[in-house]
């Protein structure tokens, strides 16, 4: 997992907010929180992460961490939760955890296992599986194009959902198969948005692994793509993470 060419190391003091995207979806998806939160005057650091596995995925991502210095926030999206979750437990420079419609999984539950426990997941339907050869042999999962809009950004404009569409990074079915076997929000102080008009994680489950987490909940009437769709929403619950634990 690399760092984004735009972060600036933090001073001892400032957070740095670290984003993680989920399934289907890339770094630039997060570039309107990006935007708002640079003008806050926090360092920033997308995060590029694999889409390979669960436990694989959560070490890139903790191999990030130990590079920053300072306190740290760190933001999942979707599939990002879960990485996030297992990633940040027992670091000890994250001050924050930030889901947004996002999985906060307990020991034990998969992704999949989440995504499909309450009603009016959409998300499942609408993928196509790929086989890709290697040793061992993995099955990619993309969203049908005609489908992606409807699903998973009924929001976002469609021209830009179009190339969201065709930039779309497909996430393993192992990955979301596999289970977790740590929950950082189990210590570390958490903020939840759940999105009201999610397909692909409804907020029921949101809801739920909110509300077992302890988490700060705001809801907002937005797709499972809000960090495309309302970025302000998304950096105000980031900020309000910042604030919170600050010093």
């Amino acid at each position: 997992m690399s760092l984004s060419t735009g972060a600036r190391p933090a001073d001892a003091t400032t957070p740095t907010v670290v984003l993680v995207h989920g399934a289907f979806a890339e770094s630039s998806s997060w570039n309107g929180v990006i935007e708002r939160l640079q003008r806050s005057g926090l360092p920033v650091v997308a995060a590029a992460n694999p889409l390979r596995g669960l436990r694989s995925d959560a070490a890139d991502l903790r191999s990030v961490l130990d590079q920053l210095t300072g306190p740290l926030v760190v933001v999942g999206h979707s599939y990002g939760g879960s990485v996030v979750s297992e990633a940040a437990d027992g670091h000890p420079g994250v001050r924050a955890l930030v889901y947004v419609g996002s999985f906060l999984l307990a020991e034990g539950e998969s992704t999949g296992e989440l995504a499909g426990r309450f009603p009016g997941n959409e998300l499942g339907s609408a993928l196509v599986q790929v086989p890709v050869p290697g040793s061992p042999p993995v099955t990619d999962l993309y969203i049908q194009p005609d489908r992606f809009r409807p699903v998973f950004a009924a929001d976002v404009p469609a021209e830009v959902t179009e190339l969201m569409a065709v930039t779309q990074r497909p996430i393993t079915s192992d990955a979301l198969e596999e289970k977790a076997t740590r929950a950082a929000w189990r210590t570390i102080p958490s903020w939840t948005l759940v999105t009201l008009q999610d397909l692909a994680v409804p907020a029921a489950a949101q809801r739920f692994m909110a509300q077992r987490a302890g988490s700060t909940v705001v809801e907002v009437d937005a797709s499972h793509a809000v960090a495309v769709s309302r970025p302000d929403v998304v950096a105000d619950l980031v900020l309000e993470a910042v604030r919170a634990t600050a010093g």
